[in-house]
């Protein structure tokens, strides 16, 4: 137990504020929600922001080390290699740094009552699952992807040699935990195949951590230049390898009166810059600040979430989760087996296309464009799926009891060989 005689929490998860995609915004959501009950001192351990600009903030530049407080949670912080082009060599050896200094230098929080860790992070998984031995305390992995699924259908050189070994790891870290929750039903059969008893696994799906807008839209509009009339489609988040934005591109090529944003930073921004040739219609904005996020996404027409052929994403990306919030229709341009088609289908608030189809996109886009009043309609189903399936109150509730149930010592975890 802490010394203030409540419990204390070790959280391990690479992505942590300020960091605003991904998975950071909800570490650092549940870190703050459990600290803030009074009775759980909480320690994170994570990376040196980098997200998703595979680039270090400029405040941790040069920062071995640092140990800081933030809204009552205190974040431990190691450096990390931040490879700015993805490899199968070049993730390994991110992977492997973080590792590396998390073992050797493990935060010093005294004896934690539990271990949480956040995946796909496979180095976080075994630092969470080492320490919590350590300790003898519970470990409770929480699967937001996996990284052996996601290096096979990467595309990046040599992929197939890092899912088998990310595979591994996995197994590792998993095998291990007392609890295992996982943010979506499509996770289930993947981790009980990694040698995960069912009844060990537990369903926390991930919930919308961004506010509902506020400003009016026009008025947001006119800020970002956008005119009345003409159409905006908008993208946000990670500019990566998997989200195939290069579909945006095309769409963009193939209808000048169509507007194109892609918004946020990753390692394609470039690459998609340079293959958009200076088309008119295409726009790179930055993240938007947290304030004005929500706006900014409202602000839009229509919001697009896009993935290639090859990737069948079991995950929620967590911009799904805030277009839900804005109240703008969606259209999603992914495969229709995957966890994000399954969500949208349930929601009832957007459009599925085929993934790498900018024709599809486009007759999509048009057809929302030409009824105003039905792509509304369609756009308002999403806050509604908020308040009912992916409030925050929701969401924090789910991930304590989890840490609940695991504290309360049931079921006793299954045992791995010593190492």
């Amino acid at each position: 137990m802490s010394e203030h005689g409540g419990r204390r929490v070790l959280l391990v998860s690479t992505n942590y504020a300020p960091e605003q995609a991904g998975i950071g915004p909800y570490a650092t959501q549940i870190a703050e929600h459990w600290a803030a009950d009074g009775r759980t001192e909480v320690h994170v351990l994570a990376g040196m922001p980098h997200y998703p600009a595979w680039r270090t903030d400029p405040a941790y530049r040069g920062v071995w080390r640092t140990t800081e407080e933030r809204a009552g949670v205190r974040v431990h912080r190691r450096r990390h290699t931040v490879p700015p082009r993805q490899t199968a060599v070049r993730r390994a050896l991110y992977e492997a740094s973080i590792l590396a200094h998390g073992l050797a230098a493990p935060p010093r929080t005294g004896r934690p009552d539990a271990v949480v860790a956040q995946l796909p992070s496979l180095a976080g998984g075994v630092i969470g699952a080492r320490i919590a031995r350590r300790y003898g305390v519970p470990y409770v992995p929480v699967v937001q992807d996996l990284m052996g699924a996601a290096a096979a259908q990467s595309g990046i050189r040599g992929g197939d040699r890092a899912a088998a070994a990310a595979g591994a790891v996995e197994r590792y870290a998993l095998r291990r935990a007392t609890l295992v929750g996982v943010i979506h039903e499509t996770f289930v059969d993947k981790v009980a195949a990694m040698g995960v008893p069912r009844e060990r696994i537990r369903l926390v799906p991930n919930w919308s951590h961004v506010e509902r807008p506020t400003r009016p839209r026009a008025e947001m509009r006119a800020r970002l230049g956008w005119r009345e009339g003409r159409t905006v489609v908008l993208h946000s988040g990670n500019m990566g390898l998997k989200q195939g934005l290069e579909v945006l591109v095309e769409a963009a090529r193939q209808a000048p009166e169509v507007h194109i944003v892609l918004m946020g930073d990753g390692n394609q921004r470039e690459h998609l810059r340079t293959l958009g040739g200076g088309l008119p219609n295409l726009h790179f904005l930055p993240p938007a600040d947290e304030a004005d996020f929500p706006d900014v996404l409202a602000a839009a027409d229509v919001l697009a979430v896009t993935q290639r052929a090859s990737v069948l994403d079991m995950s929620i990306p967590s911009k799904l989760t805030s277009y839900f919030a804005a109240g703008r229709p969606v259209v999603a341009s992914v495969a229709d087996q995957g966890g994000t088609a399954e969500e949208v289908r349930r929601s009832e608030a957007g459009v599925l296309v085929p993934p790498e189809n900018p024709g599809a996109l486009l007759a999509a886009v048009r057809k929302l464009a030409e009824d105003p009043t039905a792509a509304d309609a369609l756009g308002a189903r999403g806050p509604a799926y908020v308040d009912a399936h992916l409030s925050r109150e929701a969401g924090l509730a789910r991930i304590t009891r989890l840490l609940d149930e695991a504290l309360d010592g049931r079921p006793e975890p299954r045992r791995g060989p010593r190492t």
